[in-house]
């Protein structure tokens, strides 16, 4: 796979000499155990696959590079170029300015844009009509976009299936920067819905089977069904994609479901289900997959507390907690800078979206056992910035440089 040139601050000598060690033993990705560092009376058990992913370190580059490349002109980017705040914070402080936050607010009027100035598209990808406005003030919106492949490849499968006769139901977070672009591509292609879960998965099968009147679809999912959906024509015959930050095995048991209502519904079997139903499986991310794969199995590791650690608003990271949670104590920071001492942490809830000081955080046990993961957006350096504060309460720092010699002279 493709390398590329992120700042150097964002690396770990630590974390990649464990991850090319791991992927030289392990290049088939068939081993998701953990990776074992020990410290005295601490045992870190690192996620397989964890950080940065294609398409947020493509987007870096990217970005970087625009900015290196054109000195003197005005850089914009359309919102949160990853869902990482100190990365959005170095762009901000090398002077490139958001056009919109992450709910697609506007921050600077697009009336006030050039033709000379620059304006990055994030990792998220944008809607169809802020593509045009922009192309209308003459901006050349390719050069410098930095939309995931994976989402494009979400567009091009919407597409594929659109031109098969399908209607299309994405599996999504509807206010997400990712979910409504995706929505705005489908829409072009076919009649779309968003869904956020499997409960209204099961609500819009009752619109599919006739249990709920028409009428009340337009209300139940307003906002998220493209112009001129027929709730009565366009659920006879759809495919399910998906935003690629959701869990995939979430996205997995939504078209499974509607799946078997369809096959119900029309009498179908595994050999004619394609009558109704379009096979999108391969819309999901290979990213998503690793890293939410590699927690599951971290988890079969007995342990006593979990940390993750990402951007607040980062879907992938949320979901990542999400994971842990179901298994044992799990704290959700952005840095090292989380982690007050050895006895108060700021944790956030992804669900109520509130953060809390936690005191006592860390088990009395020995030896103390802690499982460390991040989400894609979340640079190396911070991960190991974690696990250095944590060991720090420990040991000596000799401890941690020997671990980190170990791996590089693995």
């Amino acid at each position: 796979m493709k390398s590329f040139n992120v700042p150097v601050t964002y690396r770990s000598p630590l974390i990649t000499a464990i991850k090319q060690y791991r992927k030289a033993a392990d290049h088939l990705k068939k081993d998701d155990s953990p990776t074992l560092l020990e410290f005295d009376n601490l045992q870190i058990y690192l996620a397989r696959h964890f950080g940065f992913c294609y398409g947020v370190e493509n987007a870096i580059e990217i970005a970087f590079q625009t900015i290196e490349n054109n000195i003197g002109k005005r850089i914009f980017l359309l919102s949160e170029m990853i869902h990482n705040p100190f990365v959005n914070r170095d762009l901000q402080a090398k002077g490139v300015q958001f056009l919109m936050d992450t709910y697609g607010n506007t921050i600077i009027p697009f009336e006030s844009l050039t033709a000379d100035d620059v304006v990055i598209i994030p990792a998220f990808g944008t809607t169809l009509p802020i593509e045009k406005q922009l192309r209308d003030l003459g901006i050349p919106i390719e050069k410098y976009d930095t939309t995931c492949p994976f989402v494009e490849k979400v567009w091009n499968r919407s597409s594929q299936i659109a031109k098969k006769g399908y209607s299309i139901v994405i599996h999504g977070k509807p206010t997400h920067e990712e979910t409504r672009a995706t929505f705005s591509h489908s829409a072009d292609f076919a009649p779309s819905v968003v869904i956020n879960d499997i409960k209204e998965a099961a609500e819009l099968a009752k619109f599919i089977t006739g249990e709920k009147p028409d009428s009340t679809f337009y209300t139940e999912f307003a906002g998220r069904f493209s112009e001129g959906f027929d709730v009565l024509k366009d659920l006879q015959r759809f495919g399910v994609v998906n935003q690629t930050t959701m869990l995939a095995s979430d996205t997995q048991a939504i078209a499974d479901y509607l799946k078997k209502i369809m096959m119900q519904l029309y009498n179908l079997n595994e050999a004619n289900i394609s009558e109704r139903f379009a096979d999108t499986r391969d819309t999901l991310c290979y990213a998503t997959n690793d890293n939410q794969n590699a927690v599951s199995g971290m988890l079969q590791q007995p342990a006593d507390i979990a940390i993750v650690v990402g951007g607040r608003n980062s879907s992938n990271t949320s979901h990542l907690v999400e994971l842990c949670e179901e298994k044992l104590p799990t704290f959700f920071i952005r840095s090292e800078d989380d982690i007050i001492s050895n006895m108060s942490i700021i944790d956030f809830n992804w669900i109520t979206k509130e953060e809390k000081i936690v005191e006592n955080w860390l088990p009395d046990c020995k030896p103390l056992r802690i499982l460390v993961t991040s989400g894609a957006s979340c640079p190396d350096a911070m991960v190991e910035g974690v696990i250095r504060k944590i060991q720090s309460y420990f040991g000596k720092p000799e401890a941690f440089e020997a671990v980190v010699d170990y791996y590089n002279g693995l």
